[in-house]
């Protein structure tokens, strides 16, 4: 089997023993993993990380693996998912790709097995979900089609709302959006509950600007008008 190029995989396994097992593997093929037991750790777990590959069980504890799998695929469309399962039915494994997974594996899964299938999808893949991108002038460059931001630092994986908030904001005249104009764009009402939510979202992408460009304040909330981009961007 030809060497697989290292990836950033996330592992989401209830079952210790698997788990454990299952990382082990990957990190002696080489490749940047991060095990989790279940699907609510997801987020919180890879504010530092931008994954490229998911490894997913099905038959998770709180959310299951088809709810998680159709909400990662539907905030970064090109990073792979393997889900795996006990489960052997044609409904389970159609719901799994209708869910958004790539590849489907029994369980117990071949170790073998597993890596071929890592690398197959590391071909899909390809250069953009791995490769140099030239930043040119710019502190980040953003792509709008991959959802990731090249910073001189790091690159960060966006959701798809932070891509509309930040290339709104990238696009505007000084760079500045008020509060009424980021509403329209992520569609949402500016109650006092949205406005809240809407403090969170600006601070979670603040956070990711910050990882990838190393500066402190990307992003500076203007009192009583809106938010205001300070760091110099280019969106392709």
């Amino acid at each position: 089997m030809s060497p697989s190029p290292s990836l950033n995989i996330v592992v989401v396994e209830d079952h210790d023993l698997l788990r454990t097992v299952t990382q082990s593997v990957l990190t002696q093929a080489g490749h940047n993993v991060v095990a989790l037991s279940c699907a609510e750790e997801v987020d919180e777990a890879l504010s530092g990380m931008s994954p490229d590959l998911y490894i997913l069980d099905l038959n998770l504890p709180g959310e299951d693996g088809i709810s998680l799998a159709r909400r990662i695929r539907h905030s970064h469309p090109r990073v792979g998912i393997i889900m795996t399962t006990v489960r052997s039915e044609i409904a389970d494994r159609l719901d799994g790709y209708e869910s958004g997974a790539d590849i489907y594996l029994p369980k117990p899964t071949d170790p073998t097995e597993l890596l071929a299938a890592v690398l197959a999808l590391a071909r899909r893949l390809g250069p953009e979900q791995g490769g140099e991108i030239s930043l040119g002038n710019s502190v980040l460059l953003l792509s709008i089609q991959t959802m990731r931001l090249v910073g001189v630092r790091q690159q960060v994986l966006l959701t798809f709302s932070e891509v509309q908030l930040l290339s709104g904001l990238a696009r505007a005249a000084g760079g500045m959006l008020e509060r009424s104009q980021i509403a329209s764009i992520l569609e949402m009402d500016m109650d006092a509950k949205s406005a809240a939510s809407l403090e969170m979202r600006v601070a979670r992408l603040r956070r990711k600007l910050t990882q990838a460009s190393g500066h402190d304040t990307p992003v500076r909330a203007v009192r009583g008008v809106g938010y205001k981009l300070c760091v110099p961007i280019t969106v392709i």
